[in-house]
C-alpha cells in the first residue's frame, strides 16, 4: 500500500470517529432537552390546574337586591364586607343589583360570586346558572315564612274559602314573580277550586307589598297577598293599619330566603365562607346588620331539596312566567 493510499484511509477513520462522537454527543443534548421541555409543560400544567382549583382567587363579590333604598343597603351593609374580608383573608366587596335577573346573570357569567335570593329566584337560579345554595336566613327564629291574605276590617270576607267562592274581587299583590305576594297564593287559590285566576279574579299588581297593604286599607282592592306581617311596613304612615287591615288566612311554609354562590367556585371557598355567615350567629353586632339589611335574625345551613316546594310552584307556573 503506497503512502498516498494509507494517509488518505487514516484521515477517514478520524473523521468517521468524530461523527460519532458527536452523534453521541447531540443525543444526549436532544434528551435533556426533551426532559426539560417535559418539565415546562408540567409546571404549566400546574399552574393551570392552581388556577381552575380557585387558589388565585384574591377578591369575591356579594350580590344585593335592595328591599328598600339601593344606597341605604350599600352603606349598611359595609361593616358585613369588612368581617367577611377578616374571615376570608380577601377582599369581600358588596354589589346592589337592580333586580333578580340581573344577578341571576351575573353568577351565571361568574362575575358576582355570592347572591343573597329569594326562595324563588333560587329556584330560577340553579336552573339556569347551575348555583349552590348553602345557607338560608332565619327570621323570629324560623327557617320558613307564610304569605298572608289581607282584606279591610269592614269587608265581610272572613276566611279564604269566601275568596274561592266570589267571582269578581280586585286582588292586589306585589308582583307575579313574588313567592309570597303572589306564587305561592295563586298556588293555593288554584288547590282550592279557582280554574282560572285571571278570569276569577280582577287583578292589580302594584309593585310593593306595602303598596298592597295600603290598597286594601284604602278601600281599592278587596284583598291583598303579602308577606306576614306586611302591614308593619306602612305602620309609620298608616297608625292604624293594624286595626283597619285583618289578616283572614295563610299560605303553606315557605323556606326563607337563601344565600347561594356561583358553580364554578371551588368547593374549599364554598365551605370557608358558609363558615364564616355561620359565624355571624356569634356575633350580636353583624346580626345587628343582617337584620337591618334583610330582618335576618340568624343564619342555617341549606340544602337544594328544602326549596322542592318552590320548585313545585314554579313548575305551576313556569310556562306563564317565562312567556
Amino acid at each position: 500500500m503506497n503512502f498516498g493510499l494509507r494517509r488518505f484511509l487514516l484521515l477517514f477513520s478520524l473523521v468517521m470517529v468524530i461523527s460519532v462522537i458527536a452523534a453521541c454527543g447531540n443525543g444526549e443534548s436532544d434528551a435533556s432537552d426533551s426532559e426539560g421541555n417535559e418539565d415546562s409543560e408540567a409546571a404549566e400544567n400546574t399552574e393551570e390546574t392552581s388556577e381552575e382549583s380557585g387558589e388565585e382567587i384574591e377578591s369575591l363579590s356579594m350580590g344585593f337586591i335592595p328591599s328598600s333604598d339601593a344606597g341605604n343597603i350599600a352603606t349598611t351593609a359595609e361593616p358585613l364586607e369588612e368581617f367577611l374580608s377578616e374571615e376570608l383573608g380577601i377582599e369581600v366587596e358588596a354589589e346592589v343589583m337592580v333586580d333578580y335577573s340581573g344577578l341571576i346573570e351575573a353568577m351565571r357569567t361568574q362575575q358576582v360570586d355570592i347572591g343573597f335570593l329569594a326562595p324563588f329566584s333560587f329556584v330560577q337560579a340553579e336552573e339556569r346558572a347551575d348555583v349552590d345554595v348553602i345557607l338560608k336566613s332565619v327570621r323570629n327564629g324560623s327557617e320558613s315564612y307564610v304569605a298572608q291574605y289581607v282584606v279591610n276590617a269592614d269587608s265581610d270576607i272572613e276566611s279564604i274559602e269566601d275568596l274561592v267562592d266570589q267571582e269578581g274581587l280586585v286582588w292586589a299583590f306585589p308582583d307575579t314573580l313574588s313567592t309570597s305576594g303572589y306564587l305561592f297564593p295563586a298556588m293555593q287559590l288554584k288547590e282550592m277550586g279557582v280554574d282560572e285566576l285571571e278570569s276569577h279574579f280582577d287583578q292589580l299588581s302594584v309593585g310593593g307589598h306595602d303598596n298592597a297593604i295600603t290598597q286594601v286599607y284604602d278601600g281599592q282592592a278587596d284583598f291583598a297577598t303579602t308577606f306576614d306581617d306586611a302591614r308593619v311596613t306602612v305602620e309609620e304612615d298608616l297608625p292604624d293599619v293594624m286595626d283597619q287591615v285583618k289578616v283572614i288566612g295563610h299560605t303553606d311554609e315557605i323556606p326563607n330566603d337563601t344565600i347561594s354562590v356561583r358553580s364554578e367556585l371551588p368547593d374549599d371557598m364554598k365551605q370557608q365562607i358558609t363558615d364564616a355567615f355561620l359565624s355571624l350567629n356569634e356575633n350580636e353586632e353583624m346580626l345587628d346588620i343582617m337584620y337591618e339589611i334583610y330582618e335576618w335574625d340568624g343564619i342555617a345551613e341549606a340544602e337544594s331539596e328544602d326549596y322542592d316546594i318552590v320548585r313545585e310552584v314554579y313548575a305551576e307556573f313556569e310556562s306563564d312566567l317565562n312567556e
